[in-house]
């Protein structure tokens, strides 16, 4: 099952659940707005290249819509559409008072050089300029984007509306970017695992934990969990997987990445298969790359206690299932992974105050949402007598479908 079918599927249970009225459900289904542009721009040998952008925007019943811009060949309507409309019920689980939104252009970036890359991004820029604004749609970086990308988009937003720092987040320092943002979503994984943990008489000192994916999410995830004392016995990316049974020293195979590239050739673990990583012996499974990786093939093998999902849509339906009858714990992206736009909203604030905070501060606040979030969850799970996964769906859709009413939705 696809993402946008998932994530319906998942709201509509939500929707059930809270008893919600069909026309007001129809009406939190069907984004704000959908935009389709063309980006057209001169390549370095002087050939004229043509791509297409996207950006849905879903929902602004809690605030400005927020989301990500991703580059990447498969950006398509209906994944940005699913990516858009989680990012409603994300930011509403968190109760931070953005809408959701999502967008992309349909290009390889490792196939630009860098000029081309800025080139998009300022014609894409053009295209959108008067859709999002500060107090309308602030976007953010995703795959295939970075501080940078967000750099060259206030650029040229500025360009026509004056100074704006608090257009975009995940900005470069230098220009108005929190500080603890690049950590930030590994960091929430964390403080959520520990919250989940605390719940069950557990902490993350002494438990082992397999970690798929060891891009920005999964290295700041296993390298806070190697310092809480969490023995990391298995790591894997797209170069490769690695297993200790002893745990893998972090820092040693950070610094090995660093330098190579790769987890591979690194003297402190074995090799592995990288399918067998997701069946590994381990009490926290934590995926961080891409969606629908457990599935009704693999769950069954699954021998994690808890599954804490960083990634967007790692476990589709028929896993869940499987896992929930083996009594598998899933701790859901909607609220897993909500560290980044959560840090992303702290430095909205700060560049609307113009007044910067330590990253201490940054961190603390971090945490103390994230903690919140879960006992809002656990209070839902409890009413509702449902899983995580539809006490988080139920706690959003619930907040988004208030603010909706309170506004006056059918005027």
């Amino acid at each position: 099952m696809n993402a946008l079918a998932a994530t319906n599927r998942n709201f509509r249970q939500a929707a059930r659940i809270l008893g919600l009225d069909s026309k007001l459900e129809m009406s939190l289904l069907i984004p704000f707005r959908e935009v389709k542009v063309e980006c057209t721009i001169p390549k370095d040998d002087g050939t004229l290249v043509s791509y297409i952008g996207f950006r849905v925007q879903h929902d602004n019943a809690r605030g400005p819509m927020k989301g990500g811009i991703r580059y990447h060949p498969e950006v398509d309507p209906d994944e940005v559409n699913a990516l858009a409309q989680l990012m409603t019920w994300k930011t509403a689980v968190a109760d931070i008072p953005y809408g959701g939104a999502k967008g992309g252009i349909g290009c390889n970036p490792k196939d630009l050089s860098r000029s081309e890359l800025e080139r998009l991004t300022r014609v894409f820029t053009q295209k959108i300029h008067d859709l999002i604004g500060v107090h309308t749609d602030v976007p953010a970086p995703d795959m295939g984007t970075n501080a940078q990308t967000m750099a060259w988009i206030l650029d040229e937003y500025s360009k026509f509306h004056g100074h704006s720092p608090a257009i975009v987040t995940g900005k470069p320092i230098d220009l108005g970017g929190s500080l603890g943002r690049e950590a930030a979503t590994g960091r929430g994984v964390v403080y959520a695992t520990e919250a989940l943990l605390a719940e069950h008489g557990k902490s993350i000192q002494g438990l082992t934990f397999a970690i798929q994916g060891f891009g920005n999410v999964g290295s700041w995830a296993a390298k806070l969990i190697h310092e809480r004392g969490g023995k990391v016995v298995a790591v894997s990316d797209i170069t490769g997987a690695l297993k200790n049974s002893n745990g893998i020293d972090i820092p040693s195979l950070l610094m090995h990445k660093e330098a190579t590239g790769s987890l591979m050739n690194f003297n402190g673990g074995d090799a592995m298969d990288s399918t067998e990583l997701l069946v590994h012996e381990c009490d926290v499974l934590i995926p961080c790359a891409l969606g629908g990786v457990l599935n009704k093939d693999n769950a069954a093998d699954v021998r994690a206690e808890f599954i804490i999902e960083a990634a967007n849509h790692p476990t589709d339906p028929d896993a869940d299932e499987i896992l929930s009858k083996k009594g598998v714990v899933i701790l859901p992206d909607i609220y897993a992974n909500a560290g980044g736009v959560t840090v992303s909203y702290f430095e909205w604030v700060q560049n609307i105050q113009g007044f910067m905070w330590d990253e201490e501060k940054v961190n603390r606040e971090l945490n103390r949402y994230m903690t919140k979030a879960f006992h809002k969850i656990k209070n839902r799970c409890q009413t509702h007598n449902c899983n995580l996964r539809m006490g988080a769906f139920v706690l959003g859709v619930n907040r988004v479908a208030r603010a909706t009413t309170l506004r006056g939705w059918e005027a």
